[in-house]
């Protein structure tokens, strides 16, 4: 090998980072969403109803938030997300994402308790979107607040199997899309005006994009601001699609004219020419359910910076994207693991988290290969 293939090789090895994932806690019983509210606490939501806070030692024995009464959970339904107010340390606001006891999709609004800033006041629950689910399965449930201030909600298609009511192309429902509302300008929302379909006849106006199966995660990349969307495929294609900073809205992805880039019904001439293709796809020779996410903007990693991180619930895999000015994007693997992946976080820092759904286990993931010492430039 010749110097400057020594040299090359180098490089390469001190850019490729070597994935460790740390365990941090445990008895997790289906964690579904990890979150943080503008601290150095974790709160982890599980299915059946519980929101847990990890206080950077330990996990908490109590609740912060206990709301099993209300949820019907198993299988694709339960607690789905947490989300805190932008300006959570002075409204002590949040959002939570559930499947209720008739099986539909309820978002709520709670506020902290303030005596204990670890424990939820249940008594200030206020509905602000029941959404009617005509199946047991793909209900989305990802809650997030944009860089505009707007809480974000994705929304599948309603389930069953191939979208039979074709719900995701249907502007007149919220089924199979991602819904953009503000919770600050009236009560229990108002739409925004910069919506993209607001005052259009027949079709609803929380509406931010469509055309989606089941975007069980998507998370705002929080340097740029872009909207990266990690959306379930049907029996072959698992895609992530992406919305820059830029956009106004109205985005139709696809949903379920295609599968992917790949036709799905009809099984021919699928595109009439305005669907926004995935960005990245993979079959289910590698994986079989897609848990989106987040582009890597902590300090302790920096051979991660900038990566969109994502994994597989089926096979375990972990992989990087980065996508570059042209829309260029490349993909890494990064680590196989025998877990059922069922989301992943970030803390205040940027740092990010994975949770194993059927261990119950919460680990942060790290880059364990020591960076080289930088070479000092040599005295004249």
């Amino acid at each position: 090998m010749n110097l400057l293939s020594l040299i090359l090789a180098a490089v390469i090895s001190q850019a490729e980072p070597t994935i460790t994932l740390v365990p941090v806690a445990n008895g997790l019983s289906n964690l579904v969403s990890i979150t943080h509210a503008g601290d150095t606490r974790l709160f982890i939501t599980l299915q059946d109803g519980r929101v847990m806070i990890h206080d950077g030692t330990n996990v908490l024995p109590e609740p912060f938030l206990d709301i099993r009464s209300l949820v019907t959970s198993g299988n694709e339904r339960g607690l789905l997300s947490i989300a805190f107010h932008p300006h959570y340390a002075e409204t002590g606001l949040f959002y939570v994402n559930y499947t209720d006891r008739s099986g539909d999709t309820v978002v709520a609004r709670y506020s902290v308790s303030p005596q204990n800033p670890n424990r939820a006041n249940l008594s200030s629950a206020v509905p602000i979107l029941t959404i009617d689910q005509p199946f047991e399965n793909h209900n989305g449930g990802q809650l997030q607040f944009g860089p505009d201030g707007y809480l974000y909600i994705g929304m599948g298609d309603g389930g069953s199997g191939g979208d039979p009511g074709n719900r995701a192309q249907n502007l007149g429902v919220l089924l199979g899309k991602m819904l953009r509302i503000d919770v600050d300008s009236a009560s229990p929302y108002a739409i925004p005006t910069s919506n993209p379909f607001v005052g259009q006849p027949g079709i609803r106006g929380e509406i931010w994009s469509y055309g989606l199966r089941n975007p069980w995660r998507f998370s705002f990349d929080r340097a740029s601001g872009d909207l990266w969307i990690a959306d379930v495929g049907q029996g072959t294609w698992e895609e992530i699609d992406f919305q820059p900073i830029t956009s106004i809205g109205g985005e139709n992805y696809g949903w379920r004219r295609m599968e992917g880039t790949h036709c799905f019904n009809p099984s021919t001439n699928c595109n009439p020419g305005n669907l926004v293709l995935p960005i990245l796809e993979y079959d289910h020779d590698v994986g079989c359910s897609v848990t989106g996410g987040y582009v890597y903007r902590g300090t302790n990693n920096p051979r991660l910076l900038g990566r969109y991180i994502y994994g597989d619930f089926c096979s375990g895999r972990i992989w990087s994207a980065t996508r570059d000015a042209n829309g260029v994007v490349t993909i890494h693997d990064l680590l196989n693991t025998p877990f059922n992946i069922s989301t992943f976080g970030e803390d205040v820092t940027g740092e990010i988290y994975v949770g194993d759904y059927s261990n119950g286990i919460l680990y942060r993931l790290v880059d364990s290969r020591p960076l080289l010492p930088r070479r000092r430039a040599a005295r004249k």
